[in-house]
């Protein structure tokens, strides 16, 4: 779709005491495999005698031995005479993760089980391009105290590849072996923790021990959580469990940046016991935290929403940005610029969390000052927010195009969505809420919607102007996607109003620029007019290009504004999203392109990552790649619950051991490949927790329908 890349807002990661400066992170290779089978990342071939294991060309993960919990990769190989095998790392691309320490040697962990020799070890090479690399050295060279069946480390100084030379980190993109000799030996040999370090690193107190604060059990998975410790020179957080109360095992790593682990043990009505430990950059580990215990048991069906609503929350609270209490689009990611719409997202999914008892009203009411404080000072184009702002300064940062500098109208609208919610929540006679009311009110009616028309006579609005490009990204507002919300809050609005005429003019357009757009970005001429009005696995489909799209097409719209409500002379929006998520349901359980796991029980595509490829996938053969979001069915839970909890039980109880972490289910994954996203993202979470309620309780729903301008907003339409 034209200009996609705009729906989506870009993540932090929450720092203390690091927002005001780009959070640099060490540059890994290789950490470990979320799945098992074949690791995504690699490359594995061979050719005449010499052989080299590998499942659909890629290296295999290996769970039995590991330098850092909970996997290693194997290096099963045969140096033949004549011969030749490979096996390649490449770096995990992750979005927005691109800040990074400039390092100074390579180091990797390596263990040797078979009888192999010193000679008959692989040699290694670094590379951009896997057609291009440095010269291969061999690894005995930097090997003082050869065993085997021990872990070694192996440090190489960048300098010392020759016929190589890179100016950015990215440069330094795979870690290549290959076949040393020609012994015709079959070797068999586990590396670990590839990565790109600096050479000095600063020392960590050994004696001090972290603080274990939380140990909860759920089904199939114990969450762990620790007091944040803003100690330099930790490299990870290192889990030790125990099940019998005696023996403590390794069972994962955890990045600094964040406070919590999920453990997902796959076993219910175990009792499980933790310490956890400091590991520095020389992977000694400091003494043992406290221990906690908690056990697993069944869930209900309530339950399990409970679970996963408070998980996904977390993302907003544990893992917002500090200073300004704002929401972050993607974790990890870049720290020191914060983005709107997700904030907006996250701000209606603390409602939710307030409302269940997840934190306490005045642990909302602090934040919320908090967030409407940054808020308030923060740059404005017209009353109108930019997409992304620097964390301390509230001063608008442009990330995907030098034009993304000024005012960003459907960001604007995503995080008034969720300002209106709370404006009609904290509605106690008390100070603090009186003042989050009064800055909520501020900044709804100076949003100046009637500005972004471009000019009197337009039809449009107008996503983007800055005081720089002006009107240069000419991007203009047009439906059916995810931006309806947009032009309800200009209809809406109490002092800067379009008419309900640039609703048909604009978002419903039929006019050749409209369809135009429609066609571009549908790659069908079906739905291009707004209207649609075909029929697809056997529903009908009032309005939608193609087979109606993406599914955050029915979510982010409709967090707040209530679809149930609202009828245009095209269709009844709740029925329309309904169909729209069962076509998606059918659609995969048909499976036209055979992707491994799509069914009853996985469905939901939609706007996702894909190892790198950020895009948003329709359920049709010219999209759709196998990749699904579990955001997909969840946050369709309002329109679609038993079929979205199919989904919910299959991700958890069957999938988890991949996909469930810290803040709930990671981004995507696509089983066809063997692949999982290793980030969540701000767009995605919240329309979890808020979706789910909204089918509980209508809260959200209920609260944003509430606040006068809305109804009084709704009324111009009846009189239309």
């Amino acid at each position: 779709m034209k200009r996609l890349i705009f729906l989506v807002s870009l993540t932090l990661i929450f720092i203390n005491s690091l927002c005001s400066q780009s959070y640099r992170y060490d540059y890994i290779i290789f950490e470990n495999s979320l799945m098992d089978g074949n690791y995504f990342y690699s490359q594995a071939n061979y050719k005449n005698s010499s052989w080299i294991k590998n499942i659909n060309n890629k290296l295999p993960v290996y769970s039995q031995e590991s330098f850092t919990p909970p996997n290693s990769i194997e290096l099963n190989y045969k140096s033949g005479i004549n011969g030749e095998w490979k096996a390649v790392f490449n770096c995990p691309r992750v979005r927005e993760k691109e800040m990074f320490k400039k390092p100074d040697k390579l180091i990797f962990r390596i263990f040797i089980k078979s009888n192999s020799l010193l000679d008959e070890l692989p040699k290694v090479a670094i590379a951009k391009d896997v057609k291009e690399p440095s010269d291969f050295i061999s690894i005995k060279d930097y090997i003082t105290n050869y065993q085997t069946k021990k872990w070694l480390t192996i440090s190489i100084p960048i300098c010392e590849f020759k016929d190589y030379t890179w100016q950015l980190i990215t440069d330094l993109n795979s870690v290549i072996f290959e076949q040393a000799n020609n012994d015709g030996k079959e070797h068999q040999i586990f590396i670990d923790q590839i990565e790109f370090l600096e050479e000095n690193a600063p020392a960590i107190d050994l004696n001090v021990a972290p603080t274990l604060e939380m140990v909860k059990g759920y089904e199939k998975h114990v969450d762990i959580s620790w007091k944040r410790d803003n100690t330099i020179g930790v490299k990870y957080i290192k889990i030790y469990r125990s099940m019998d109360n005696g023996d403590f095992h390794p069972v994962g790593i955890q990045s600094p940046i964040f406070s919590r682990f999920a453990d997902y043990v796959e076993e219910t009505g175990h009792t499980y016991a933790y310490k956890i430990c400091y590991v520095d950059y020389n992977y000694n580990e400091t003494a043992l935290s406290n221990e906690l215990s908690d056990n697993t048991y069944t869930l209900s069906d309530d339950q399990l929403l409970d679970m996963v609503q408070e998980a996904c929350f977390r993302y907003y609270w544990d893992g917002a940005e500090q200073n300004s209490g704002m929401a972050l689009d993607f974790i990890p990611g870049k720290c020191e610029m914060i983005a709107t719409g997700a904030s907006g997202f996250g701000i209606m999914a603390i409602l939710v969390a307030t409302e269940r008892g997840f934190i306490t009203r005045q642990q909302a009411i602090e934040r919320f000052l908090k967030v409407t404080a940054f808020l308030e000072k923060a740059d404005k184009y017209h009353g109108a927010f930019s997409h992304y702002y620097d964390c301390t300064t509230g001063k608008t940062m442009n990330y995907h195009t030098k034009c993304d500098d000024g005012g960003d109208l459907v960001e604007t609208a995503n995080l008034t969505q969720g300002l209106l919610a709370a404006r009609q929540y904290f509605t106690n006679d008390n100070p603090d809420e009186k003042l989050i009311c009064s800055r909520i009110d501020k900044m709804w009616q100076n949003v100046e919607w009637d500005w972004y028309k471009r000019d009197a006579n337009s039809n449009y609005l107008y996503w983007h102007w800055s005081k720089v490009c002006e009107w240069q990204l000419n991007h203009k507002i047009i439906g059916f996607n995810e931006a309806m919300i947009t032009y309800l809050l200009a209809i809406f609005s109490p002092s800067h109003s379009i008419s309900t005429d640039m609703y048909y003019s604009g978002w419903a357009s039929q006019d050749s620029i409209a369809t135009k757009n429609r066609k571009e970005w549908g790659k069908t001429s079906e739905g291009s007019e707004y209207l649609n009005g075909n029929t697809y696995y056997g529903i009908k489909l009032d309005v939608s290009v193609s087979n109606g799209g993406p599914l955050f097409f029915t979510h982010f719209s409709y967090l707040g504004f209530d679809p149930r409500s609202f009828k245009d002379p095209y269709t009844q929006y709740f029925d329309n999203n309904r169909n729209i998520s069962l076509i998606n349901y059918r659609y995969c359980i048909e499976n036209p392109g055979k992707y491994i796991g799509y069914g009853e029980n996985c469905w939901g595509i939609t706007l996702s990552d894909y190892a790198g490829d950020f895009n948003a996938r329709g359920p049709n053969v010219h999209s759709d790649n196998g990749t699904i979001a579990p955001s997909g069915a969840l946050a369709s839970f309002a329109y679609t619950p038993e079929e979205s909890m199919k989904a919910l039980k299959n991700y958890y109880r069957n999938y988890g051991k991949f996909l469930w972490g810290e803040y709930g289910f990671r981004d995507a994954f696509n089983l066809t490949n063997n692949w999982c996203a290793n980030n969540y993202m701000g767009f995605h979470q919240a329309p979890i927790t808020i979706m789910i309620e909204n089918y509980r309780s209508q809260l959200i729903w209920n609260l944003f329908m509430s606040h006068p301008d809305v109804n009084k907003g709704l009324l111009k339409f009846k009189t239309k």
